[in-house]
């Protein structure tokens, strides 16, 4: 207990905010041996049971500890199919390092960090080999390559089923790819840990929209697939819904970043347009981590002025604290209890100005936060050249248009038993934002894998009649 929580190096913040390359720059041997010392070994660990994918991490760290890495690493492998990228971009804080028992008197064991180091150190290595289970001669379709679908994927392979996942985009990852920026997330981490998945045997088929050319129907009878898993994300955009939303300069933050990301429109070279931010006033707005991806792009992207404004509190925003941390000491700007009301734009339909309103704080609602609430005459004018709305997204609606018998809320998320992803259409599971609406990758990872064993059981149980379709459970 002696010992303190080692930091994660870190990219100068006055040299990383010209440039896409990684800010954390990941442990070296010794600082994480160190940390992985500081773990008590408890009999009954808390933080597992705190992952949503139930990686044994009472058995990784003593063995990082004991400095062997390899048998380290396969642990990791056999449970967690993405473990680079979460020990990057997952909220560790509010999840195994937050259960953590050292957090109650001092600070967690640094789990994400030494994650991350025991993934970077296998892929370095060629990585480690996870056996599959003989084949089944099932045939498991599953639509979306994000952190739900390349999991349940992985999953299944290992478990002996042929999988196919079928991506809408032309690059696999879904949000990773197209939601998280480079210097949060290197595309060469995104690529290795889904090229890992492949070599399980797993197929990916790119630019093949589900609920378009075919349906799940189509995979269901037609293509011979006995289950289906959709794990889709939510990749449409909510607006402010506010006079001038239309003007030229005010994108969506999903449009932003896929551009930047996906078309890698932050390269010199790049032919994708994106809009010419160089010294220009830009305005994010909301408050989680895609609203300081966007922000931090922005400056990137050569912006005089990265501003995030918020209708709440700081303490309100649900964006992790290191992002904010990395935000504010690059020189992002965040003003807060603001909200905007109407865009203004000049003759030619670009946005120059945004009109804000001063929010106080009411009574808590349903998050346990302080309802914002405007004051009254305390309106504003900003000036801006660009602006990005980050305040959330839902699913895409084809699936609910093209396939009847499944049933959505109202929210357009797909109704499932969330102890199982069954849906009320048989044969089909979800899970993902798909089910949750905008929510974290290790969640939607945790998702993928219990979906994965229901599928598993379920296929195991019709093995007698390998055609015979099973049942999903409502």
């Amino acid at each position: 207990m002696a010992i303190p929580r080692q930091p994660m190096p870190e990219q100068d913040p006055a040299i990383r905010r010209h440039t896409f390359d990684e800010v954390n720059l990941g442990y070296d041997v010794e600082t994480a041996v160190l940390e992985a010392t500081r773990c008590l070994a408890c009999r009954r660990p808390p933080c597992v049971a705190g992952c949503p994918v139930g990686v044994r991490i009472d058995e990784f760290v003593p063995l990082i500890a004991a400095r062997d890495f390899a048998g380290a690493a396969q642990i990791v492998a056999e449970d967690n199919a993405l473990a680079a990228i979460c020990g990057r971009v997952c909220p560790q804080e509010a999840q195994c390092e937050g259960v953590c028992v050292l957090e109650r008197k001092h600070r967690s064991v640094a789990i994400g960090n030494l994650e991350r180091f025991i993934a970077d150190w296998d892929r370095h290595r060629g990585g480690s080999e996870t056996k599959g289970a003989a084949p089944t001669g099932h045939r498991v379709a599953v639509v979306g390559a994000g952190p739900a679908g390349l999991t349940c994927a992985a999953d299944l392979a290992r478990m002996g089923h042929e999988v196919t996942i079928f991506e809408a985009l032309h690059e696999p990852g879904g949000v990773l790819a197209y939601g998280i920026p480079p210097y949060r997330l290197s595309r060469e981490v995104i690529a290795a840990e889904v090229g890992r998945i492949r070599d399980l045997g797993v197929k990916i088929d790119t630019d093949a929209v589900i609920g378009m050319a075919e349906s799940i129907d189509d995979l269901l009878h037609d293509e011979g697939f006995d289950a289906v898993f959709v794990g889709s994300g939510a990749g449409a955009p909510r607006f402010l819904d506010i006079p001038g939303e239309d003007l030229v300069g005010v994108s969506s933050a999903n449009e932003f970043l896929t551009r930047v990301n996906l078309m890698k429109a932050y390269r010199a070279d790049a032919t994708t347009p994106v809009y010419d931010l160089a010294g220009a006033r830009v305005a994010v707005f909301g408050g989680g981590n895609t609203a300081m991806d966007s922000v931090r792009t922005a400056l990137r992207l050569g912006a005089r002025d990265a501003m995030i404004m918020y209708r709440r509190t700081v303490e309100d925003m649900p964006a992790r604290r290191e992002e904010i941390h990395h935000a504010e000491d690059e020189g992002v700007q965040i003003s807060t209890l603001v909200a905007p009301v109407e865009f203004l734009g000049d003759a030619e339909g670009r946005v120059t100005a945004v009109r804000l309103v001063r929010m106080g704080q009411g009574d808590q609602d349903a998050s346990g936060r302080r309802r914002p609430e405007p004051i009254a005459g305390s309106e504003f004018v900003e000036e801006i050249q660009a602006a990005i709305v980050a305040i959330g997204n839902d699913p895409n609606p084809i699936l609910r248009r093209t396939t009847g018998d499944l049933d959505h809320t109202s929210r357009g998320t797909i109704v499932v038993d969330p102890s199982s992803g069954a849906t009320t259409k048989p044969g089909v599971f979800a899970g993902g934002d798909i089910v949750t609406g905008g929510a974290t990758v290790i969640l939607a990872m945790g998702a993928g894998r219990r979906a994965a064993r229901e599928i598993d059981e379920c296929l195991r149980e019709d093995s007698p009649d390998a055609g015979a379709e099973p049942t999903a459970r409502s």
